[in-house]
């Protein structure tokens, strides 16, 4: 005989499946994270690789501001030797230059005549003075003309005037000298 059974039976289903495509979305969405947090932490080490870099960079600018300000003061401490080595270069040159002039003048300065006040600028030379007697000052003023050390003598004026009842004639010229 046969028999059978009406009691209803739980089957198990059976489990689908998972989806391909499921199983591929997470596998990359764990490779995206971990490609992300790879580039991060190569992200961050670059960073603080150059932020040292830039601690090193910026001491080194440190030191060299500091030889630039030292390299700056050996400059302008060099310009001012060198501007003072300049100047008495000039002062040795021309030292003997008024001792020149005034030998000079003290040779072809002729009697009746003497210098009130003489004065130099750079190569021109001012000169006052007085004589007894107008030809004793055409005849020094000739003298300077004849000099090799005087150039353009002029005459700028004379005049007379008396002094404690003596007759004078005060005079002015300005004189080119050579150098």
């Amino acid at each position: 005989m046969i028999k059978i059974n009406l009691i209803p039976v739980k089957r198990r289903k059976k489990p689908k499946p998972v989806p391909l495509f499921l199983v591929a979305m997470l596998a990359l969405i764990a490779v995206s994270v971990i490609a992300v947090v790879l580039f991060v932490n190569s992200v961050n080490s670059q960073i603080a690789a150059l932020e040292k870099q830039k601690q090193v960079n910026a001491e080194r600018i440190k030191e060299l501001d500091k030889k630039v300000a030292e390299v700056k003061n050996y400059e302008s401490l060099n310009a001012e030797v060198q501007k003072r080595k300049e100047i008495i270069e000039q002062l040795t040159k021309n030292q003997s230059l008024p001792v020149r002039i005034l030998d000079e003048l003290s040779n072809r300065l002729t009697d009746g005549v003497w210098l009130k006040s003489l004065k130099i600028t750079g190569t021109q030379l001012n000169i006052s003075g007085s004589g007894f007697k107008n030809t004793d000052i055409v005849s020094f003023v000739q003298n300077l003309k004849a000099s090799d050390m005087f150039t353009d003598v002029d005459l700028r004026g004379t005049s007379r005037a008396i002094v404690q009842g003596v007759e004078t004639y005060t005079f002015t010229l300005i004189v080119g000298v050579k150098q």
